[in-house]
């Protein structure tokens, strides 16, 4: 009996003229407001049709839906948007889904709105704008995966040259460090020779410098030896015997001037040995006498 008390009262409901007179005039105000623009009086209007007056039209939704989202109330008209996407009229559920693509779209949310696209048309062939936004999307979608290939070819590249050039710079420094080593091996082993070489000359210099000097000093010892023993011998020659004394001091003749005399004597001596050596090795003269 209950049930069919409250059958009966949402009948009554639907059949009271004043009511039904009242909604036509919310939806006439509202309608009225939407095409002024003025979208807050549309959707007080609407609003007021949904949560007091109980009507869940599909245009009514539909357009408190735009009119959310035409005063960027994206929240609220996603919502709306969504509820219809359940409607049992192809051309409301197509607008829903056309809608919520575009709002997809501007946020750009490309496969998303795509997606929306192809719903709204699979719910209304005949719905050309969604069509419409399904060809554009999709080739900004196509536009967009060739470009994005495009930059990741791009960033490969560069990759691969900066690959590239790194190595390179790796493999100059790599040279650059060899040849220094080599350069800085070559150096030390030149003045190691140099060392060698310069320590070779100073040790010849001085052998040949101590070579020079024992000669020198061996010289010295043999001059000295030399004129000790001349010293010696004119030293034993200037000895006189004490008779020889006492004739030259008879003879007034000092020892000094008596060694004079006998060297003066000496070297005549030499002179005429000389000259008898000569006449003995000159070879006679035929058909002379020997004497």
């Amino acid at each position: 009996m209950k049930s069919w008390a409250t059958v009966l009262l949402v009948l009554a409901m639907l059949t009271d003229p004043t009511r039904i007179s009242k909604i036509n005039s919310l939806k006439a105000e509202a309608k009225k407001a939407y095409l002024k623009n003025d979208f807050k009086t549309a959707i007080t209007k609407y609003r007021y049709l949904v949560d007091s007056m109980d009507v869940h039209e599909d245009e009514v939704l539909l357009n408190l839906a735009s009119a959310y989202y035409n005063l960027k109330d994206t929240t609220n008209a996603l919502s709306q948007y969504q509820s219809l996407t359940a409607s049992s009229k192809n051309e409301f559920r197509s607008k829903a889904q056309q809608q919520l693509g575009v709002m997809a779209e501007q946020q750009g949310k490309h496969e998303e709105a795509l997606n929306h696209f192809k719903e709204a048309i699979k719910s209304d062939l005949n719905n050309q704008e969604a069509r419409y936004n399904y060809e554009l999307v999709k080739k900004k979608l196509e536009e967009k995966k060739k470009q994005d290939q495009k930059k990741q070819d791009q960033q490969n590249k560069d990759q691969d040259q900066k690959k590239d050039q790194d190595k390179k710079e790796q493999e100059k420094k790599d040279q650059q460090k060899k040849d220094q080593e080599q350069k800085d091996k070559e150096k030390k082993e030149q003045e190691e020779k140099k060392k060698e070489e310069q320590e070779k000359k100073d040790q010849e210099k001085k052998d040949q410098e101590k070579k020079d000097q024992e000669k020198k000093d061996q010289e010295k010892k043999d001059q000295e030896k030399k004129d000790k023993e001349e010293k010696e011998k004119k030293d034993e020659e200037k000895k006189m015997p004490p008779s020889v004394k006492e004739k030259l001091e008879q003879m007034k003749i000092s020892p000094e001037k008596a060694e004079m005399l006998l060297e003066a004597m000496r070297n005549q001596e030499k002179q005429y040995l000389q000259q008898n050596k000569r006449k003995a090795t000159k070879p006679k003269e035929k058909g002379k006498p020997d004497w």
